[in-house]
């Protein structure tokens, strides 16, 4: 966790950084809770959180799939997994160990519809790794709100920032976050959750993105 921190302080993301630590702290945690993988197919796998952070659920869930990697692709679901921080530090890993990576996580209902009402969905990020030859993975990890949580714990965004992304276009950003909660709802049952899909690449397309990109800074740089 200190690591997951620290990564995200040296990234800027201060609301997955340090600031967390105190919030943690008013939390109620088990510190004896660990992860338990409780199906372990060739194309699928469920985790149960069973009390622990998602941190460490989402650590153990990595650490597995490196060790033993899909023969094509494999869908994860983690149920009762919460908090998860950073999704791109999961997805990183996975990448850096030359796997293809989609995750998205839930968490407590904060965004309500652009036109107004309470508050629906998470700001439910998505996260997409893709490996390289060239060493250097593309990272995407997208909340679905203007700001974070942790941003407004951090104190570097007000809390009234917190509302879908996109200005007069933010209908999208809600649908997002509604959509990949229901997903996540779905496969996980009910409580917080994340659903991974990890798999092996079968083409490199990173060199020639950054080619085209002709050094314009791309996401995960």
């Amino acid at each position: 966790m200190a690591d997951h921190f620290l990564d995200a302080e040296r990234r800027g993301k201060q609301g997955h950084g340090l600031a967390r630590i105190d919030w943690l702290a008013d939390q109620e945690l088990d510190p004896a809770a660990r992860p338990e993988r409780l199906v372990a197919e060739a194309g699928y796998e469920r985790w149960e959180g069973q009390g622990a952070l998602g941190y460490l659920t989402l650590a153990a869930i990595c650490e597995a799939q490196l060790a033993s990697p899909p023969a094509n692709a494999r869908v994860v679901v983690a149920s009762h997994c919460f908090p998860t921080g950073m999704l791109g530090y999961w997805t990183r890993r996975l990448a850096d160990g030359g796997l293809v990576a989609a995750l998205t996580a839930t968490s407590p209902a904060r965004l309500g519809h652009p036109q107004g009402g309470p508050p629906l969905a998470g700001t439910n990020p998505l996260s997409i790794a893709v490996p390289s030859s060239d060493g250097r993975p593309i990272v995407s990890d997208v909340s679905m709100g203007r700001v974070t949580y942790g941003d407004v714990l951090a104190g570097v965004a007000p809390q009234d920032e917190l509302v879908p992304f996109g200005g007069e276009h933010a209908h999208k950003a809600f649908a997002l976050a509604l959509g990949l909660q229901a997903l996540v709802g779905a496969l996980a049952g009910d409580g917080y959750g994340a659903v991974l899909l990890v798999g092996r690449p079968t083409a490199d397309p990173v060199p020639g993105l950054r080619t085209a990109a002709a050094g314009t800074r791309l996401p995960g740089d």
